[in-house]
């Protein structure tokens, strides 16, 4: 009599035991299912047979198959890859063609002597070449963080099996968060610099605005009207002749050479500003998309100890019921 009246408070214990677990369970599961409502709907389906395979009823239509497509879509990482991709193309494009008008309209016009702006076309030749690299090095990875951008959302939304992630996923998720945010803080210094010749241009182009107004157009006053590109530090003091007054200078603002380079330059520049912005952009969806990830390996491992201590559970009661069997 005293084995049973153990076994039945052994039970009592267990049951109450499995009540506190489920109960905890149920808790974690209820507030994982608040914080992403999209999982809620979620429902592990069992593997087919191969006669469920064979029936054609049994397989989702084409139309379903596209919703679940397009679920899976990162649209907030496509939209930062399309701007960042434009941003750099027309940073490099026409920063390139820009920094060669450049180079032709110092050589024709500002340094007629070739050693006196030597200097300066190897650091625009150095420029040039860095824009080639620039270009391909955004062109790789705007693509590989669109393709951690549906690694992510495919992994979020729990779109194609068992939700599983590594420490190893986590840490690149992280790696590149550091990444995006220094070539952002790059991309501001470019931004800032790719304003410079900007100021020059605008600066030559607005003196030949005041030399073009009919206040001074016709006057003795014009030919006192210069632009020192000198003071700019792009060439140096003893260049010549580095200055251009009067209706030369209105000549310069008149070529084909000045007019594309001005807004080029200013096409480039906003280019490097759409790139910032594609940066910040990606900035955001990355830091987002590394907590989802650390929130569900968290509720990944909480549900696997659960299902250990359930598992255990089991076993208990197993072998309660085959002690108390024995004893009847």
């Amino acid at each position: 009599m005293k084995p049973a009246m153990e076994t039945a408070a052994e039970e009592n214990t267990e049951q109450s035991q499995e009540r506190k677990v489920n109960s905890r369970a149920e808790m974690e599961i209820g507030r994982y299912h608040w914080m992403y409502p999209g999982s809620k709907n979620h429902q592990y389906r069992p593997v087919p047979t191969l006669g469920d395979r064979a029936n054609p009823l049994s397989s989702p239509g084409c139309f379903e198959c596209c919703i679940k497509c397009l679920g899976g879509v990162p649209y907030a990482s496509l939209v930062a890859t399309i701007l960042c991709f434009s941003g750099v193309a027309l940073f490099c494009g026409c920063g390139h063609v820009a920094l060669a008008g450049t180079v032709a309209i110092l050589e024709q016009h500002f340094s007629t002597n070739t050693s006196d702006h030597a200097l300066l076309s190897e650091v625009i030749q150095l420029m040039q070449y860095v824009i080639y690299g620039i270009a391909s090095f955004f062109f790789l990875y705007g693509i590989i963080l669109l393709a951690e951008g549906f690694y992510t959302t495919s992994a979020v939304k729990e779109l194609h099996g068992e939700f599983k992630t590594t420490a190893c996923g986590r840490c690149i998720s992280g790696m590149f968060v550091f990444l995006t945010y220094v070539l952002g803080v790059a991309w501001l210094g470019v931004f800032g610099f790719s304003a410079v010749p900007v100021f020059m241009f605008y600066n030559i182009w607005s003196t030949c605005e005041v030399i073009k107004s009919p206040q001074t157009n016709g006057t003795a006053g014009v030919e006192q009207i210069c632009v020192d590109v000198r003071q700019y530090g792009i060439i140096p003091w003893n260049a010549f002749p580095g200055r251009i007054c009067g209706s030369a200078l209105e000549n310069i603002c008149n070529t084909n050479e000045f007019y594309m380079s001005y807004h080029l330059f200013i096409v480039a520049c906003a280019g490097a500003g759409a790139t910032v912005i594609a940066l910040i952009h990606f900035l955001m969806i990355l830091s987002s998309n590394w907590a989802y990830l650390k929130d569900a390996s968290k509720m990944q491992a909480y549900q696997d100890i659960k299902a250990k201590e359930e598992q255990e559970l089991q076993d208990i009661q197993s072998r309660s019921k085959e002690q108390l069997n024995s004893y009847t």
